[in-house]
């Protein structure tokens, strides 16, 4: 080939080598799974992670420093809570501007370190992109409301009152109040279905479409792997604006209950996300849908009429409002999302939730249950969100007194709503003072048990919650049948022992959880499953917990995973 051929030949392979790897993702693999399939993925609160200058908030440099922890951990991608420039009305979710990052998180540069930090590890970046509402900060809502006939007054939504101080209809805000807000300047009233400093983006405008996927675009060109999709059940209303029907009696934050009829669950909502997807599509990229979901019909949806076209991960709520250890009550919900035949998603926690440590503890044995439940929904089908800290078995720290409340909505409903401050508290990343976050007092203060649930301390502890977590994750990346298995419940009438078979070509992964606080022996009979005579070969377990023939022992909360031999 001659020179000048073979230049050109290598300079577009290059450029085709640059653009496939520009979302940071894997190729398909043989079996036609897509990279996010086999991703661990793993929620970080930016305020709370790390703290790099020292200012008592965490920030984008903070992050990069910590991407070896991550990789060792066993995490592929980090989803990133909103981390563009906020007036921080809801520490982030009131977007004032798509395409750059606030000051107090860093800079683009920094991004742009992180997300090559970020692939040196082998660990890929998720934004959370809050697709449902501004900020009343941002410049299209500045000019939106500066009169009738401004260029951005229709990408916002805009009507009259009832009357003098009536708002349009009855609909409420999340964040307590009417979901209406009046403007004097224009004399009419903009919605909010969350804080009024976070008026609703008017979907039906496709100038707003357009910015919006036009946002996506520009940060898959970044590196961004995908997106986490805030509110989503939320982006339409009905045009008509009919009153929601009214429940009996009030909410936390004293207002009148109704059921959100009109103004959330629309159908116009999937027309958006297969928009948003095809243009994930073309970077290979992932979108994970925060999805409210009351049944597995409406989880089914958000897959897409096609099943593979609108999120590949949309998130089931349902798994995490189990909030007790309950194996009759687990089966069902896994074999419910797994009969809805889309890729699962399990999530025990997030920034919105209580700490899966509180919430499914019993006070005295919290450490074991925790890790239980790490081994539990990390060996399931399907993909796997964490939230940060939970490796650790960090637990909520709530606020005591009205004043130190910082969550917006704790602050309008206190005190039958606390807010969600007790699960944002900072990383524990050692014993030292505010636990190796930052030398200045942390933006939330810490719970007192960070001095023993941190990452230097339990890294040294074979049986600490952390050591769970590292050896589940490392099993999930090299056994082959835990990444691609079925999944089948054994023993179905067993209410104490949560147990299942992972099978794929042959080979099978016994999984069994005693959800229990006494001791517990269970016997498998696995010859329907393909294996007569099956041995259990430990891969996995907690100190007490053993095999003998078909038969397994568990201590009260232990976790037997073994290989099954013929």
């Amino acid at each position: 080939m001659p020179k000048r051929l073979l230049l050109i030949f290598t300079l577009l392979l290059a450029l085709g080598c640059s653009t496939s790897s520009s979302a940071q993702t894997k190729a398909v693999d043989a079996e036609g799974h897509q990279w996010w399939q086999h991703a661990v993925f793993y929620e970080i609160y930016p305020r709370s992670f790390a703290d790099s200058n020292n200012d008592g908030i965490g920030d984008l440099k903070g992050i990069t420093s910590k991407m070896s922890y991550l990789h060792d951990l066993g995490v592929d991608a980090i989803w990133i809570s909103p981390c563009f420039p906020s007036p921080q009305v809801d520490f982030g979710y009131d977007v004032s501007d798509y395409e750059n990052i606030d000051p107090m998180y860093g800079t683009l540069a920094d991004f742009d370190r992180m997300v090559a930090e970020g692939k040196k590890h082998k660990v890929s970046i998720i934004l959370d992109f809050v697709v449902n509402h501004s900020s009343d900060q941002h410049a299209w809502f500045l000019d939106s409301k500066s009169s009738k006939t401004a260029a951005h007054r229709n990408w916002f939504i805009w009507r009259d009152g009832k009357g003098p101080g009536q708002p349009p209809n009855n609909w409420i805000s999340l964040f307590g109040g009417s979901a209406w807000q009046f403007d004097p300047t224009t004399n009419q009233y903009y919605y909010h279905f969350f804080y009024a400093g976070q008026p609703d983006l008017n979907w039906r405008n496709p100038a707003v479409e357009k910015a919006m996927l036009d946002t996506t675009r520009w940060w898959y060109k970044r590196g961004v792997a995908g997106f986490r999709l805030d509110a989503v059940d939320t982006l339409f209303e009905d045009p008509n604006l009919k009153d929601n029907p009214a429940l009996p009696g009030i909410n936390k934050q004293g207002d009148p209950n109704e059921e959100d009829e009109y103004n959330t669950k629309l159908p116009e909502v999937h027309d958006v996300l297969q928009k948003l997807r095809k243009v994930a599509d073309e970077s290979n990229a992932v979108l994970i849908g925060e999805t409210g979901t009351k049944d597995i019909d409406e989880l089914k949806r958000y897959y897409g009429p096609h099943g593979n076209d609108e999120l590949q991960m949309p998130m089931d709520f349902m798994f995490t409002g189990v909030d007790k250890l309950s194996p009759p009550e687990f089966r069902r919900q896994i074999a419910l999302v797994d009969a809805v035949g889309g890729w699962p998603v399990f999530v025990i926690g997030n920034h919105d939730r209580v700490r899966s440590y509180n919430r499914y503890g019993d006070g005295k044995n919290n450490d074991a249950i925790a890790k239980m439940m790490g081994a539990f929904y990390l060996t399931l089908r399907g993909s796997p969100i964490m939230y940060y800290g939970e490796e650790l078995g960090m637990e909520n720290n709530d606020p005591k007194r009205k004043e130190d409340v910082k969550d917006p909505i704790g602050r309008t409903g206190w005190p039958k709503e606390i807010g969600r401050d007790g699960e944002r508290t900072p990383m524990q990343w050692n014993t030292e003072a505010n636990a190796g976050f930052s030398t200045k007092d942390p933006w939330l203060p810490l719970p007192p048990s960070y001095k023993t649930r941190n990452v230097a301390t339990e890294s040294k502890d074979p049986n600490s919650v952390l050591s769970m977590y590292k050896k589940v994750l490392a099993l999930r990346h090299t056994n082959k049948t835990l990444l691609e298995g079925s999944y089948t419940a054994l023993n179905e009438d067993d209410a104490n022992v949560m147990s299942y078979l992972r099978s794929y070509q042959g080979k099978a992964v016994l999984v069994a959880l005693n959800m229990s606080a006494s001791p517990q022996k269970v016997t498998f009979k696995l010859a329907d499953k393909g294996f007569s005579s099956a041995n259990l070969k430990a891969l996995v377990a907690t100190p007490q917990a053993s095999a003998k023939g078909n038969e397994v022992t568990l201590e009260p909360f232990g976790v037997f995973i073994a290989e099954v031999t013929k």
